[in-house]
């Protein structure tokens, strides 16, 4: 028996191994193993199994162990894995170790506890001959006694301050039994007692809800490949229609992988899904990247080895090695944070779609602003559409109100954070007991400081952007590097005192709020103030019981939480997803909007949404006001088709970047005409052009831009000629095949 194995040990190629005969009947494809290489034991997974080599046997090393009893990737996964490596041009061994937890490619064993029973009941005379004797052991074996269930030993020697000495003579004695059990560490383990999961019973449907259920249902009845796009507004209950449909997949004996787009709506998502399952006895397990390593090995193996058959993450759940996969839920399916930003960088709704199909699985993909790629691919009748038109319980959207910024600061002659109409609203809702949220995606005090006389900015040394001033402990903050320094009194250039900060941030937003609300009680969320773990789930707690008032924030609360308390959403600077050099530009802009907007209004009480912009006759403003998708799809897409960007073709993005930045130019330009000629007219190049953010960590950045109809065609060709050009140590490149930001 011959394998071919990838060591994850820093180079990509395939080894090939003879299989000793002891571990013949375990081993198969996506197995870990361990392997010998030069004179070290490293780690690695099996790609293939009786492989054809050229080698002589005699001449193939031996593989020398087995890590899991259970292979580490599944037939899909393992395939799954090709496709990325080839498709994205990553690494395989990079591949890998996002699909596997570390602590399962370190073979990290599963923590144990000893735990204590009473093997002998004693007698009411053997005990009082045994209180005289060994008064410990008396006092052991009393308490063993009254117990019903096996007691954890450690424990045991702590309470009833007893030794291990004792323990073991008992044992020997025949009186107590000792045993080793597996002691799980489940993420968020501590959701029931504190209230977070209630278990509930399946609302009734409306009929939108109904027939969507039965569309979806037919599907995964059929066992193959099928792609839903819900489209449903906010609050129109898309999360009932997910849940019914993993119901569906537990009750045929399938499993079910649902993704959210942040760790931060997990424990939200992760609330629903044990209060409606684990009481029918269906266990759901967290994976994110957050977790500890031991609530990861304990998860995987409970999904590895089938205890556990439904799965809650962000986007690396997309991984998850559950045990006949029916079903993959991609809840907000627009949002870029599904995509990876470092190597492999995948798309998680795209692996997602991708892994159904190997399964012959049904993906369904949720959202109220569902990405143009998506709805592209509706059109082209790729996938379903279903539509939930109205919120639950015939709810109002809530009432979209549009703050002109200029008319504001004209009359104030001045930079104003709060708007006279937002302000009294505000204060409004706090009179009547009800709750704000106020979103600003910019933490921070204030984005630069900037002089009033020279007009000098503050800027980092090491990347090509403005500081942003922090105001709490004054300093300036680069939020690329993390480079920081003290806050100047005077202009560093011109020593003039007319320094000043520019622009909003979340901390001069929470200022702002403290001074037309001396009496509310204020959280202000961003990353700044989310170092604590369980951090944000504390605030969130708080919040839903009406412990905060206002809830200042950047994207962490703009989308997917349900609060029935709030009544109104102020967005106070909307333009900042606008202006930016990126096409996605307007359909960010309205994507935010719709989904902050969506918190509002979605108790018995109506919501109110005001937006504060410097333009408010802009596209993404107007539909999003109406809450007009179409609308908003059919213009944006008319200008994509124009100017021929995705849908309409893929894009790739190589970025080239290194500490000379004339050497960097020089080899982007190079490759540019290597590609040229190499490629001819299956591609359209743009660039080579300096980066939009030129320099980031002390390293200068050029870009080309690739326009193809196929990517699947056009990215092996790139990493083809890769090899054959001899690039300098200190030139970097990273390909990003469907990339989300230009910048």
């Amino acid at each position: 028996m011959i394998v071919g194995v990838q060591p994850l040990a820093g180079f990509d190629k395939l080894l090939h191994y003879k299989v000793p005969e002891t571990l013949r009947a375990s081993i198969r494809a996506g197995s870990l193993v361990r392997v010998p290489i030069l004179n070290q034991h490293k780690v690695g997974l099996v790609m293939e199994v009786n492989g054809v080599v050229d080698v002589p046997l005699e001449k193939l090393k031996t593989v020398s162990g087995l890590l899991q009893d259970y292979p580490a990737l599944t037939p899909d996964l393992l395939t799954l894995a090709k496709w990325m490596h080839g498709y994205y041009a990553a690494r395989m061994e990079s591949v890998l170790e996002a699909m596997i937890p570390g602590a399962v490619r370190d073979g990290t064993r599963l923590k144990q506890e000893k735990y204590l029973s009473a093997a002998h009941k004693p007698t009411t005379e053997e005990l009082a001959a045994l209180r005289k004797k060994a008064p410990q052991q008396s006092r052991l074996m009393e308490f063993l006694a009254h117990q019903f269930q096996p007691a954890k030993k450690s424990l045991l020697l702590s309470r009833l301050a007893v030794t291990a000495a004792v323990v073991n003579a008992l044992v020997k004695r025949g009186w107590v039994r000792e045993e080793v059990r597996h002691v799980e560490r489940v993420a968020y383990a501590d959701q029931w007692a504190t209230g977070e999961v209630v278990a509930t019973q399946p609302p009734k449907l409306n009929e939108e809800q109904a027939t969507i259920v039965t569309s979806v249902g037919a599907s995964l009845d059929k066992g193959k490949f099928a792609v839903h796009l819900l489209h449903g507004v906010t609050g129109s209950g898309k999360t009932e229609v997910y849940l019914h449909a993993v119901e569906r997949v537990l009750a045929a004996g399938g499993s079910a992988i649902y993704l959210v787009p942040e760790v931060a709506l997990t424990p939200q998502t992760v609330a629903r899904l044990r209060g409606r399952f684990e009481a029918a006895g269906h266990r759901t397990v967290v994976w994110h990247s957050h977790l500890s390593e031991g609530e990861r090995l304990d998860g995987w193996t409970a999904l590895a080895s089938g205890q556990a058959r439904v799965v809650v993450g962000a986007r690396s759940a997309v991984f998850a090695p559950v045990r006949d996969l029916r079903l993959i839920v991609v809840d907000e399916e627009h949002e870029p944070a599904y995509k990876q930003d470092e190597t492999p960088r995948y798309h998680g709704r795209d692996v997602a779609v991708y892994r159904a199909k190997l399964a012959n699985a049904t993906c369904l993909l949720g959202s109220a602003t569902p990405s143009l790629e998506s709805f592209s691919n509706v059109r082209n009748g790729r996938y379903r559409l279903d539509v939930l038109t109205k919120r639950v319980d015939d709810k109002q959207l809530p009432d979209f109100q549009i703050v002109d910024m200029r008319i504001e600061v004209m009359r104030t002659r001045g930079l104003v954070t709060l708007s006279r109409l937002l302000v009294n609203h505000m204060q409004a809702r706090f009179e009547r007991k009800e709750q704000t949220i106020l979103f600003i995606n910019r933490r921070g005090y204030s984005s630069s400081m900037q002089c009033r006389k020279c007009g000098h900015v503050e800027e980092c040394p090491h990347c090509s952007v403005a500081m942003t001033y922090h105001r709490a402990d004054e300093t300036l903050k680069c939020h690329l590097c993390g480079h920081e320094r003290g806050a100047p009194a005077v202009c560093p250039s011109c020593a003039a005192p007319d320094i000043r900060w520019r622009g909003l941030g979340t901390q001069r937003v929470e200022e702002a709020v403290r001074r037309v609300l001396p009496r509310a009680r204020l959280e202000r969320v961003d990353t700044d103030t989310m170092a604590k773990r369980h951090r944000f789930r504390e605030i969130l707690s708080d919040f839903r019981t009406g412990k905060i008032d206002v809830l200042i924030g950047t994207q962490m609360i703009g989308k997917g939480l349900d609060f029935p308390n709030v009544t109104l959403v102020g967005l106070v600077d909307a333009d900042l997803s606008m202006h930016v050099p990126d096409f996605r530009a307007n359909e960010r802009t309205f994507q935010l909007l719709v989904q902050v907007a969506g918190r509002a209004g979605r108790g018995d009480r109506a919501g109110e949404v005001v937006v504060q912009t410097f333009t408010p006759k802009a596209d993404a403003v107007q539909f999003a006001k109406n809450a007009d998708f179409n609308g908003f799809a059919e213009a944006e897409l008319h200008v994509r088709h124009r100017f021929q960007y995705p849908p309409y073709r893929h894009l790739i993005h190589h970025l080239f970047r290194g500490p000379n930045p004339e050497k960097i130019k020089f080899f982007a330009e190079h490759w540019a005409k290597e590609v040229e000629k190499a490629l001819g007219n299956t591609v359209e190049l743009r660039g080579p052009t300096p980066s939009p953010i030129e320099k980031v960590k002390d390293e200068y950045r050029y870009q080309i831009w690739y326009f193809c109809a196929s990517a699947a065609k056009v990215v092996p060709a790139l990493v083809k000629l890769q090899a054959t050009v001899k690039w300098p140590e200190d030139v970097f490149q990273v390909l990003d095949v469907d990339p989300m930001s230009l910048m």
